[in-house]
């Protein structure tokens, strides 16, 4: 009597939704590149900055867009910056430290993560890292042990191990640890988008998700 032996071949592992290669995704902020916006948005930021609510609402657009639900307007942008529990001011100055690219001659977006992002990689499985060498930890706590070092590349986001301190996340060599939350951020995160009409720029849109 013969026998068979079945040989069973190695399981695979799953594809990964950040790219097949390591990609990175270097910051960009054009800017400068016309100086009337570079202007606006110094302004802009120093406004944010000192929490000048007079300032940023002139700065917007009366129907700005703030959710893509029905929170539209000037009355729903006012009753965000009066939210004490809301993050607006910390979201919006983030949003415009992290640079952006012109769509069009009359159009910027911000943060590079948003603007730059490459359509072929999955938006909400993927994460871009936000620094140069930064630490990835074996645990959320801070002074756990460093198991790599990762430089402007998009990682996988692992679900449900988000918190406010850390982001687990798996490396495309297939390391998975920490990292702090300010130093990886999601594309569909907070995003400003910019317009200028009859010469002049306001902001738009301040809206996550998708």
């Amino acid at each position: 009597m013969v026998l068979a032996v079945a040989l069973q071949a190695p399981a695979r592992a799953p594809a990964n939704p950040c790219g097949a290669q390591p990609v990175r995704l270097l910051p960009v902020d054009q800017a400068a590149a016309q100086p009337d916006f570079f202007t606006f948005r110094a302004r802009l930021q120093a406004a944010i900055a000192r929490r000048d609510a007079a300032a940023l609402i002139a700065a917007a657009d009366p129907s700005i867009r703030t959710s893509f639900g029905d929170d539209e307007g000037m009355a729903a942008f006012r009753a965000k910056l009066r939210d004490p529990q809301g993050a607006v001011w910390a979201d919006l100055a983030t949003a415009l430290a992290l640079g952006g690219t012109f769509q069009s001659p009359d159009s910027f977006v911000a943060p590079y993560v948003f603007a730059a992002w490459p359509e072929r990689l999955d938006s909400f499985e993927c994460g871009a890292v936000v620094g140069d060498r930064v630490r990835v930890r074996g645990s959320s706590e801070p002074g756990s042990a460093v198991v790599a070092t990762v430089s402007y590349e998009i990682v996988e986001l692992l679900p449900g191990q988000r918190d406010a301190a850390a982001a687990h996340v798996r490396l495309r060599s297939g390391v998975t640890g920490f990292i702090a939350t300010p130093f990886v951020r999601s594309p569909v995160d907070h995003r400003a988008i910019f317009q200028r009409t009859a010469g002049q720029w306001r902001l738009r849109a301040f809206v996550a998700g998708d």
